[in-house]
C-alpha cells in the first residue's frame, strides 16, 4: 500500500491552480480569509497568496508530516498559517468561523479516493462510521453505501460554511452533485452553484469526470445547479437540478418531457442473475462444449444451464448469445440442495468449486442455501425479455428471443422486462427505443456515472405516456387486456418451461 493511493493523494499542478484562482476572483472577488482543509505540498495556497497578497489570511491543514514540512518551508515566511491536523477530527465550524472574517473562502482539492478503498487498505484515514447517506435495508449493506471521502468532506465543509463565505474544491463530478443533492434533499439549495469541467486525465493522469465545484454558503430554495464545459465563464452550458425529489440531469430538456416521469405499475425492471464467480458459473461455449473460465471442459446437465448475454452484448445491441450461465435456484432461498438427486454431475461440478462459491464476500450470500445466486425469480424465466446495459452511454433496448425453449438470462449490470409474447415485447422495444423516451432518459441520465442507467431511472418511464404521444396507447391496453402483462411476483412461467422438473 502506498501513501498516496492510501489518502487519495493528487497533487494540484500550479498551472490548474492558477486557472481556478483566476476563476474564483471572477464568480467571488478577494476573500478575507481562504482555507485549504487538505493542503498537501501548499499549491493553492501559495498561489492563493500570490494572486491575493497580504491582506488575505491564509491557513492550512494537512495530515501528511512530509507535506506539512513542505509547505511549511514555502509558505511560513510568506506569512500562511499551516497545521498538521487530521481532517476527520477537526472542528469546521469552529475553524471556518474567523472573527470579523465572514467572507471566508475554503479552497483545495480533497482526496479522490472512497471509503470501502480504504477499508481494504486497511487504513485508518476514515470518517467515523455512520450512515449519513440515510440508506436503507439492501442498499446500505452493497454499493451505494459507498461514496467517495470528498463526499463526506465536502458536506461536513459546506454544513460549516458562513453565510458570506464560498467553497471552490476539486472533486469527481459525480461527488459534486452528490453533494448537491445531499442538501437539495435536506436544507435547500446554495448560491452560484456551479461545476467547471477539466481535464482529469491531463492534468492527474486519471480518467475520471472531474470538476471544480463552487458554490456560495448562502441558502436558496433554487435547487439548480450550473455545469460549464471548462474552466471559464461562457454560454456553453447546462443546467441540473432537483426536481419532484428526484435528480435531473437537464432541467430544460426535462420539462419538455415532464409528462413520461411517471412510471408503470404493469411493468417492473429488474436487473440479472447475480453470482459473484465467473469462472465457476458462467461458460462459453465450443463445438458444443460448456468451458469454464479456468479453461476446464465441463460436464453437467443442460437443466439448470441458460443463455447468457453480458453487458457487453447488450451495450452494443447483440442478442446474439454467445455464453452460459449455471443458475441454480429459480427464486431467492430455493433449496439448492434438490440438485443433488435431479443433477448430480451439475452438483459434483459445485462441490469442486465449493472453496470459491463459499468465499464470495457479498452479504447477500449470507445466511442462504449453498450455491445461492442472486437477482432470479419467475420472471428471470420468461420466454421474452426486453433488456439493456447499465454500464454503458447508448440509450438502445434489445429484444430478448428465448433460444430452443429456454429462456435467456441477462447478468447483473443489466436490466430486463419480463414478456410473455413476442408481440409485447417488440412494442416495448419500440416505445422504449422511441424519440420521447430517448430524450426523457437523456434528461436524467449523467453520461459520467459508472452505471449510467440504474432501475431508479427505467422505473421512472410511463408506458402509457409514451404509447400515447406514439398513437400506440389502444395496442398496449389491448396486451394488457389479453393477461400478458404481469407484476414482478405475479408473473407466470411458460408453460412450457413449467413442465420442466426444474420447476416442479
Amino acid at each position: 500500500m502506498t501513501r498516496k493511493k492510501e489518502f487519495g493523494d493528487f497533487q494540484t499542478p500550479e498551472s490548474l491552480a492558477t486557472k481556478v484562482v483566476s476563476l474564483i476572483d471572477q464568480l467571488y472577488g478577494r476573500p478575507e480569509a481562504v482555507i485549504e482543509p487538505t493542503a498537501g505540498v501548499g499549491t493553492f495556497l501559495h498561489v492563493a497568496a500570490d494572486h491575493w497578497g497580504r491582506r488575505t489570511h491564509y491557513v492550512g491543514y494537512e495530515i501528511n508530516p512530509d507535506y506539512v514540512s513542505q509547505a511549511s518551508k514555502l509558505l511560513v515566511p510568506r506569512g500562511v498559517e499551516v497545521h498538521q491536523r487530521d481532517f476527520f477530527s477537526e472542528n469546521w465550524v469552529r475553524n471556518l468561523a474567523m472573527a470579523n472574517r465572514s467572507r471566508v473562502l475554503v479552497i483545495g482539492n480533497p482526496p479522490w479516493v472512497t471509503n470501502s478503498t480504504l477499508g481494504q487498505l486497511g487504513s485508518s484515514n476514515l470518517p467515523e462510521k455512520s450512515n449519513f447517506q440515510r440508506l436503507k435495508g439492501y442498499d446500505a449493506r452493497t454499493g451505494k453505501s459507498n461514496f467517495d471521502i470528498a463526499e463526506w468532506m465536502l458536506i461536513r465543509l459546506m454544513e460549516a460554511l458562513p453565510r458570506d463565505g464560498a467553497l471552490a474544491m476539486l472533486c469527481k463530478t459525480m461527488t459534486a452533485r452528490k453533494v448537491l443533492r445531499h442538501f437539495w434533499k435536506t436544507d435547500g439549495g446554495r448560491e452560484d452553484a456551479s461545476l467547471f469541467r477539466i481535464d482529469a486525465k491531463a492534468h492527474f493522469d486519471v480518467a475520471v469526470d472531474a470538476c471544480l465545484f463552487f458554490a456560495a454558503g448562502n441558502i436558496t430554495s433554487d435547487r439548480t445547479a450550473t455545469i460549464h464545459s471548462t474552466l471559464e465563464i461562457d454560454e456553453n452550458k447546462t443546467r441540473f437540478g432537483f426536481v419532484d425529489g428526484q435528480l435531473v440531469a437537464d432541467t430544460e430538456a426535462y420539462s419538455e418531457y415532464r409528462d413520461i416521469d411517471g412510471g408503470s405499475p404493469m411493468y417492473v425492471w429488474r436487473s440479472g442473475v447475480k453470482h459473484d464467480a465467473a469462472k465457476v458459473m458462467e461458460f462459453h461455449q465450443d463445438g458444443g462444449r460448456l468451458i469454464n473460465g479456468y479453461g476446464d471442459v465441463v460436464d453437467i446437465e443442460d437443466e439448470y444451464v441458460f443463455p447468457l448475454l453480458k453487458s457487453s452484448d447488450l451495450g452494443n445491441s447483440r442478442n446474439t448469445v454467445r455464453k452460459a450461465v449455471l443458475v441454480t435456484q429459480t427464486m431467492a432461498n430455493s433449496d439448492t440442495s434438490l440438485i443433488r438427486d435431479r443433477a448430480p454431475k451439475t452438483w459434483s461440478y459445485l462441490g469442486k468449486h465449493g472453496e470459491v462459491l463459499d468465499s464470495r464476500k457479498s452479504s447477500i450470500y449470507q445466511k442462504r442455501p449453498r450455491f445461492s445466486v442472486f437477482g432470479v425469480g419467475p420472471y428471470s424465466f420468461a420466454p421474452w425479455k426486453v433488456a439493456i446495459s447499465g454500464l454503458y452511454k447508448s440509450f438502445r433496448f434489445v429484444v430478448v428471443p428465448p433460444i430452443d425453449n429456454r429462456p435467456v438470462m441477462v447478468d447483473d449490470t443489466c436490466y430486463a422486462i419480463p414478456c410473455q409474447t413476442q408481440h409485447e415485447a417488440v412494442l416495448l422495444q419500440q416505445l422504449l427505443n422511441s424519440q420521447p423516451t430517448q430524450e426523457f432518459l437523456k434528461s436524467l441520465v449523467f453520461i459520467d456515472s459508472k452505471r449510467p442507467i440504474t432501475v431508479d431511472v427505467l422505473k421512472r418511464i410511463s408506458f402509457t405516456e409514451v404509447a400515447r404521444r406514439l398513437g400506440k396507447r389502444a395496442e398496449l391496453l389491448a396486451i394488457a387486456k389479453q393477461g400478458h402483462i404481469r407484476t414482478g411476483k405475479d408473473y407466470q412461467l411458460p408453460l412450457v418451461m413449467e413442465s420442466s422438473s426444474l420447476y416442479e
